[in-house]
């Protein structure tokens, strides 16, 4: 049984706003309301929270190790500034024909936090907003959860249902703070239960149907 509150994180989409022409320096890089708060919010209750991304800007040669350096240097100071924290960064650097195997929805970023923390991710929450991020974590056993910002902005019930039947058990939330209110009360819920007492929890996430 892991000790450790574990939460798994995509980047791109995920905490702050995506580009179609990619991120590739720390002006391009901007929050997505509320992702930092959500972040902070998830420390406070005591969860160690890293990222999983791919950053195949690098390989594309759209920008290089510096500049991702200076992307993260500013998501940490913005985290910093509203009391949150990432623990670490695992990015993939490849290109897509590179053929590489951490790149999502291949799980090698995972089986690195796996290994770099000594622990079983079976039941780890993992977030992101695409399929492929799905894909990868729940190739190693994560709980999927999925934010309807990035690529989700805008997509219709019908094409979220799509999205969601190769990765049953999904929940869906509105974006990262949202997510990080369900899994909060969730343990507070888990909290009262052992103890005996126990309203049901208001999460706000809504499972696959």
């Amino acid at each position: 049984m892991n000790t450790m509150k574990l939460v798994i994180l995509d980047r791109d989409g995920t905490i702050n706003v995506d580009r179609d022409d990619y991120v590739k320096s720390p002006e391009e890089w901007e929050p997505i309301p509320g992702s930092l708060e959500g972040v902070a919010r998830l420390n406070h209750a005591g969860w160690h929270v890293v990222l999983v991304t791919n950053q195949s800007g690098l390989g594309r040669g759209l920008f290089d190790m510096a500049t991702l350096n200076a992307m993260h240097a500013k998501m940490n100071q913005a985290l910093a500034a509203v009391g949150g924290r990432v623990d670490a960064v695992f990015f993939c650097p490849h290109a897509p024909e590179e053929s590489c195997t951490c790149r999502k929805p291949l799980p090698g970023l995972f089986e690195q936090i796996r290994e770099r923390y000594g622990v079983s991710l079976n039941g780890v929450p993992a977030v992101g907003d695409s399929l492929r991020d799905l894909q990868a974590a729940a190739a190693v056993g994560c709980e999927t959860h999925l934010v309807r910002t990035g690529k989700c902005a805008g997509l219709g019930p019908a094409e979220i249902a799509a999205l969601l039947a190769a990765v049953p058990g999904t929940r869906v939330h509105d974006d990262l703070a949202a997510l990080a209110e369900f899994i909060v009360l969730r343990e507070r819920h888990e909290k009262a239960v052992a103890k005996g007492r126990a309203d049901p929890p208001d999460s706000g996430a809504a499972p696959l149907q």
